[in-house]
């Protein structure tokens, strides 16, 4: 399944992709050495129709998909609050030689303002690649990554200003060298990395000393006041393995991983599921949300609606969600999992493919248009902007960054606040069909699906009060 796309793009200009990560085993646009970390997000393609942005069931494709007022209104996102005096610092391979322009016209699709600053950073060395060649699709699928990272992330912090980072290629070395010199750069910024390396493919020489920097990294953006998040994963708790086998570096204990949920009751209509039965003027539950249809086709968003472990077979995708096998129980975890060993994810967020988030990308010649993403690598930027948005509450109340997040987030979530500050998941499992192996979501903090995902605004009030 390693590279495996369904291409492409023909006269439909809206496609369903899935953020998947995965350890690339050959060399990316460098040569990678034998012992090398090659961090890759490799995105599956589903081709589906059309769709109106005022509508998150897209009849037309028989998919849910979602703009961001939709997730916003479900999440509970506060109003008067946008991220403003913040730092979002994506970080990725390649970058995209359209990220810009691509922005800009998903802000104008969905009446957004452009960020107060957008800086395209790349002192570690910037990319010279393009498409063609047998790494073409490698990097490619880092393009379509990167436009999903950078748009998600502005539009739930659109006051914030955003960063990316961009390494000259995949490796371990370009990564950590990247990461190393914008943490300097950048203190006090909230970074998301939406992309991972299978730990059971950490076995031990350079690649192990390029963990150890990497983790190094995490503890020097600690110290800088730094937030820093890592999608968990996107094939089940095994990622295609026989045994579980938790992502770097969502795994490190300097990282709060992110793991997926989509909606319930789950629909998808490729895989022949009844649509939602809705009546005009009677809320009823479309995926994460609950709508109310004024007309046959608008079903604008109302509130939140339900979820669960993501994990949808029809397209060979689920939520990671593991024991590590390199990193003991840190302290925050300490009593909460029942496990020896550090566990991810630690939160969740809106994952499904059939429930995704449109994303706009113009590097397609006549096939650029907008694309529905899925996957935990949409969840990562997004959560970015919460804390954004929860930094710009604590500077009002003339109180630090957030910075290092996970002993603050446990203590929220077991405390008397948990009800009020986090969708439990209850319901589902990261078992991905045809692996081994997985874990069952159950009341309070699970392996599958972490705390669960947000209540934005009361959790933003949470963060902002500790």
């Amino acid at each position: 399944m390693f590279g495996s796309r369904t291409r492409r793009l023909g006269a439909a200009a809206l496609l369903t992709l899935v953020g998947a990560l995965a350890v690339f085993a050959a060399a990316g646009s460098a040569t990678a050495a034998s012992d090398d970390i090659v961090y890759q997000v490799n995105p599956l393609v589903q081709p589906a129709g059309t769709s109106s942005f005022t509508n998150p069931f897209c009849h037309a494709n028989n998919l849910i998909c979602y703009s961001p007022s939709d997730l916003r209104t479900a999440y509970g996102y506060p109003a008067g609050l946008n991220g403003s005096g913040q730092t979002i610092m994506i970080v990725d391979a390649y970058g995209s030689p359209t990220v810009q322009s691509d922005l800009a016209t998903f802000d104008a699709a969905f009446g957004l303002p452009a960020p107060p600053s957008f800086t395209v950073d790349c002192d570690a060395g910037c990319p010279n690649a393009g498409f063609g060649g047998k790494d073409g699709s490698t990097i490619a699928g880092w393009a379509e990554e990167t436009s999903l990272d950078v748009q998600w992330a502005h539009a739930m912090a659109p006051g914030a200003n955003i960063v990316l980072v961009v390494a000259p290629n995949p490796h371990g070395n370009a990564i950590n060298s990247a990461e190393a010199l914008a943490i300097a750069k950048y203190p006090g910024a909230i970074m998301s990395q939406s992309f991972g390396s299978f730990e059971s493919s950490i076995h031990g020489g350079g690649n192990n000393i390029q963990l150890q920097q990497a983790h190094q990294n995490y503890a020097t953006a600690a110290a800088a006041g730094d937030t820093v998040l890592a999608s968990a994963g996107d094939w089940g708790a095994t990622n295609l393995g026989t045994t579980e086998n938790a992502v770097y570096p969502a795994s490190d204990p300097l990282v709060t991983g992110i793991g997926g949920t989509e909606g319930y009751p789950y629909y998808n209509g490729l895989a022949g599921s009844p649509p939602p039965s809705c009546t005009i003027g009677v809320p009823c539950r479309v995926g994460l949300a609950t709508v109310t249809c004024t007309t046959a086709t608008n079903c604008p968003t109302t509130s939140y609606g339900g979820e669960q472990v993501w994990n949808e077979p029809f397209f060979g995708a689920a939520t990671g969600g593991a024991e590590s096998t390199v990193f003991p129980t840190p302290s925050f975890q300490t009593g909460v999992t029942g496990s020896t060993h550090r566990t991810t994810p630690d939160v969740s967020y809106n994952a499904s493919i059939s429930g995704g988030v449109l994303t706009y990308l113009g590097f397609l010649g006549s096939a650029s248009g907008f694309y529905i993403f899925g996957g935990t690598s949409a969840g990562s930027p997004q959560w970015a902007s919460i804390i954004a948005i929860a930094d710009q509450a604590r500077g009002l109340a003339a109180k630090p960054k957030l910075g290092y997040l996970n002993n603050t987030v446990y203590g929220i979530a077991e405390g008397a606040g948990y009800s009020s500050t986090f969708h439990d998941i209850t319901i589902g499992n990261d078992q991905l069909a045809g692996t081994p192996f997985g874990y069952t979501a159950h009341s309070g903090y699970d392996i599958a699906s972490g705390w669960g995902t947000p209540q934005v605004g009361n959790l933003v009030s949470a963060l902002a009060a500790s």
